[in-house]
């Protein structure tokens, strides 16, 4: 073996590309918004949300193992993070570390389209396709609390989030 090249220890895999064709990607809709399912594998999860204007996101909510990633592609974001609420413009990135509660929606009078990355990955489309039908009424509400411990989804209370939607209202 070349010393310039450095040996990889027995016990590590090498992660694999994820490729997902424009064309080939499912597609999520909801009434607020639909969502492109990019990677759903154990390295990241990824999907693409274009909101419509005043579009629902997430109430607050939290994970304990991922991280979560927002890029706003165009519009902007209205995001609480911890106790804070702001507004994410075209451009703007922002990670939210684990066990730190967070919420989103398009921001008042804006529609938003956000690229969501999860690191690490937990297989979250089914999640995905939970809400979809939920907002759609094809499922009941319960079956998103019942999932919680499943895609890592904590819901909590955040007075500072419900005042931000009712000064959007």
């Amino acid at each position: 073996m070349n010393e310039a090249t450095p040996a990889m220890p027995a016990t590590t895999t090498p992660l694999e590309a994820v490729l997902t064709r424009h064309a080939d990607a499912e597609t999520c809709a909801d009434p607020s918004s639909v969502m492109t399912l990019l990677a759903d594998s154990e390295d990241c999860t990824s999907y693409r949300s274009a909101f419509a204007k005043g579009g629902a996101g997430a109430p607050a909510h939290f994970h304990t193992r991922a991280s979560e990633l927002f890029f706003v592609i165009s519009g902007a974001l209205q995001v609480l993070v911890g106790e804070e609420v702001t507004v994410l413009k075209a451009g703007d990135f922002l990670v939210v570390p684990p066990r730190t509660p967070h919420a989103f929606a398009a921001a008042p009078g804006c529609e938003a389209d956000v690229l969501f990355v999860f690191t690490p990955g937990m297989g979250r489309f089914d999640y995905l396709r939970l809400l979809g039908r939920v907002m759609r009424g094809e499922a009941d509400p319960k079956e998103i609390a019942e999932s919680s411990e499943r895609f890592d989804n904590h819901y909590v209370d955040s007075p500072v989030w419900r005042a931000a939607l009712e000064r959007s209202a």
